[in-house]
């Protein structure tokens, strides 16, 4: 007969049942066959599930270890359901509370159980399994969790793929105008992206990797704590200790990757001029680059990343942490915290817009105000009417159809004009701390104009030293 502790030696770390075909790993830690089998299946590697050190893929059988535990299998099926003492062997009727195991009578006499509270196997049993009730609920609830995070990973992966794809596309487009003499430029800039891809696809594959053992790890849990509820009083007792040890093992809540998505805007943003700094001429480049990875799911930039419409429908995008989600916003990819700085923005006749400087540091799930101190500054259109983000009026003489932003950081100063004649719309004052970003927001066009806003070009003049 073995004794708990015993016993113990005798369960496998992976399913917590007696060994069936033990192999002993490189370690000396023990595993069932099936399980080892199952396990590196599962995580695609030969390392302990215990000590996570490697080992041979078809360890050794343990054959003393299997002799040991069909002896207990066979002593415990002839016992029947009634279980004795290994030290008196006498029929186990109590449950000692301190020392949290079945005892007999005479155990509970002894010097060792003398001062602990003892009380009947049928009292302690509805308690302690209460007790593991209570543990298995939060167990479900981060299980949902990882599962949730998981799906969020694997949708993100599958959008990297895609953005490496129309990234390189686009890439392919810009460089055929110059690829006669430009072939090792254009090799360099996919090489680049390719570096990225294999990059952050490594750091998602290993994130889902990650998230898959935790959730088989949560799962193999529940199920040895459900698989104990269900099991008889004397068993379920002597097996309390290693389960409730077991199920005190925390995972931290998961948590998304920021900066996981491909940087579309560094390969792509102002492609052309960066080029042409090689060269001498007059080349054009966008003074702002919109940033994908920020967009809201119902805007559609262009594939030069300059524009942006809203044509009603929403895209399948990853709820990545730089997304905006509530409303249709978007931000440029590069930030500003010193110095002068301008664009021009062709509005056209698009009916409804926010454009202006935004801070990077907004919750881009909930609600999201466009005054300044709501950390934007910017004026708006809509129906019909001009107004300054913070709610103030503004009266135009004529509608424009570009509006120029100037931001003079050190001077707190954000100003919008009329490029046609620098007519003056509106100035922001204020004191700037933070990074400011080029901000956009449109609604829809009316009826079927599809037409969006767009950044417009500057144009420069660039020698080569």
């Amino acid at each position: 007969t073995f004794s708990l502790s015993q016993m113990e030696e005798l369960l496998c770390p992976v399913c917590n049942k007696i060994f069936k075909n033990p192999v002993l790993l490189n370690c000396s830690h023990n595993i069932c066959k099936s399980c080892w089998e199952k396990f590196c299946k599962e995580n695609k590697s030969w390392e302990c599930p215990v000590c996570r050190r490697s080992s041979s893929m078809n360890p050794p059988f343990n054959l003393a270890l299997n002799r040991l535990c069909e002896i207990q299998e066979s002593q415990g099926a002839s016992a029947g359901s009634e279980v004795f003492c290994s030290l008196h062997r006498e029929k186990l009727k109590l449950f000692c509370l301190t020392d949290k195991q079945p005892i007999c009578v005479l155990c509970r006499d002894s010097n060792k159980h003398k001062s602990h509270d003892c009380v009947p196997i049928d009292e302690a049993v509805p308690d302690l399994k209460n007790e593991l009730q209570t543990v298995l609920k939060p167990f479900n609830a981060k299980l949902e969790v990882f599962k949730k995070v998981k799906q969020t990973l694997d949708q993100t992966a599958e959008h990297i793929n895609n953005q490496v794809k129309h990234t390189e596309q686009k890439i392919n487009q810009d460089f055929e105008e110059i690829y006669h003499f430009l072939q090792n430029e254009k090799a360099a800039r996919i090489a680049a992206l390719r570096r990225e891809e294999e990059q952050k696809s490594k750091m998602m594959k290993e994130k889902i990797e990650e998230m898959s053992t935790n959730i088989s790890s949560l799962s193999d849990t529940i199920r040895a704590i459900e698989k104990e509820l269900k099991a008889e009083d004397i068993p379920f007792l002597q097996n309390f200790k290693a389960t409730k040890k077991r199920s005190q093992c925390s995972l931290p809540d998961p948590q998304l990757v920021s900066g996981s998505l491909i940087d579309v805007a560094e390969h792509l943003g102002n492609l052309q001029f960066r080029v042409w700094e090689k060269m001498r001429g007059i080349v054009k480049y966008t003074p702002v680059i919109l940033d994908p990875n920020t967009a809201h799911p119902s805007l559609y930039l262009s594939e030069d990343l300059t524009s942006v419409r809203r044509p009603g429908t929403w895209q399948l995008l990853p709820d990545n942490p730089e997304r905006f989600m509530k409303y249709p916003d978007v931000l440029g990819i590069e930030g500003f915290s010193s110095g002068n700085h301008s664009w021009q923005v062709e509005v056209g006749a698009h009916p409804q817009w926010f454009l202006g400087v935004a801070t990077e540091n907004k919750d881009r799930n909930g609600t999201l105000g466009v005054s300044p101190k709501d950390g934007i500054w910017c004026i708006i259109l809509d129906c019909g009417k001009y107004r300054a983000g913070g709610g103030m009026g503004i009266t135009l003489k004529r509608r424009p159809q570009e509006i120029r932003v100037a931001l003079d950081y050190e001077r707190g100063e954000v100003s919008f004009h009329d490029p046609k004649d620098m007519t003056l719309i509106y100035t922001h004052k204020d004191r700037f701390t933070e990074k400011l970003f080029p901000y956009l927001n449109i609604g829809r066009a009316a009826g079927d104009n599809q037409t969006g806003i767009k950044i417009c070009q500057s144009e420069l003049s660039v020698t080569v030293m």
